[in-house]
């Protein structure tokens, strides 16, 4: 069982088995979160393997700071960045793209509808705009698009419309409790056992965090960071990530010829797909957050 507050990394084992190749070789931990992959990642290392990790979180930035190893570096940036390193000069990139267990149970932080808190969700609580700041400005139709597309809510238009109207008539939504309640008395029906709110949220915390148009940047930096047989390593936990994912490996795993040049020689492909896995029974059971895990695993291919 797992306890409130605290992270359990998902797939750590299989990750980093995965991940590391070469113990001297460079390798990026693209999502920090609590630092359960990096420590892990550096365990394995030679005195002259290296660890560069990025994470927006401030929270996440100061957990890194109790690492004191000389083979470890920490960027407070999102992971868009890190197309940013040198050309082919990694052997491993991971990417965890999961919420941290922290952030989701600290009510200060605004993820979860399970705590009374304020409407905020930014993963960088130091930049950017919140999810209340956003929905007090929004019209009806921009915030059922956003709910619909990152939700799949089917229900997106009736839970627009009851945020505006509560705007209207009260003033905007400011803490998570009462975006729960306006969602579930617009949502209505739901799968058993999951809560009304539960696509809402998903879908502000992606839309505010730009968390989909990050992971592709994220995906693309890594092929050209990757050197050859370097391994790219990503566990998602929801279909819109994963499906990001699954098709960037797919395309990056054939030749591609331009229709608009026959007779240029094809995009010859970058990656090789190595398997996909998913939380044993037992690690479900321990740790009910990785029930919807998919690891996904790729090989860089000589340029």
């Amino acid at each position: 069982m797992q306890i409130p507050g605290q992270h359990t990394t998902v797939l750590l084992g299989e990750a980093v088995e995965a991940l590391v190749t070469d113990t001297d070789a460079t390798y990026v931990d693209a999502t920090f979160g609590r630092g359960g992959h990096s420590r892990l990642i550096l365990s394995r290392l030679s005195y002259l393997g290296h660890l560069v990790a990025f994470d927006k979180d401030p929270d996440a930035v100061t957990a890194a700071g109790e690492i004191a190893d000389p083979r470890f570096s920490m960027r407070h940036e999102g992971f868009r960045h890190l197309g940013e390193l040198p050309a082919a000069s990694c052997a491993g990139v991971l990417m965890d793209l999961g919420v941290s267990s922290p952030q989701i149970d600290s009510p200060e932080r605004g993820f979860s509808f399970r705590f009374d808190g304020p409407l905020d969700m930014r993963m960088d609580t130091t930049r950017g705009e919140s999810v209340a700041e956003w929905l007090a400005t929004a019209e009806v139709q921009e915030i059922a698009e956003v709910i619909r597309e990152y939700g799949e809510e089917r229900f997106a238009l009736p839970v627009a419309k009851a945020i505006v109207a509560r705007r209207q008539e009260r003033g905007p939504v400011s803490t998570t409790t009462e975006l729960a309640e306006l969602v579930a008395g617009a949502v209505k029906t739901r799968e058993p056992g999951q809560n009304p709110a539960t696509r809402t949220f998903q879908a502000l915390r992606i839309f505010i965090n730009a968390e989909l148009e990050e992971l592709q940047q994220a995906l693309e930096g890594s092929l050209a960071v990757l050197r050859s047989g370097g391994r790219l390593v990503v566990i998602s936990f929801h279909s819109l990530e994963d499906r990001i994912v699954k098709q960037f490996i797919a395309k990056n795993s054939r030749d591609e010829f331009d229709r608009r040049a026959p007779f240029a020689p094809p995009r010859v492909m970058a990656l090789r797909a190595l398997g996909r896995i998913r939380p044993g029974q037992h690690e479900v059971a321990v740790n009910p957050r990785a029930r919807s895990a998919i690891m996904r695993v790729a090989e860089r291919l000589p340029s």
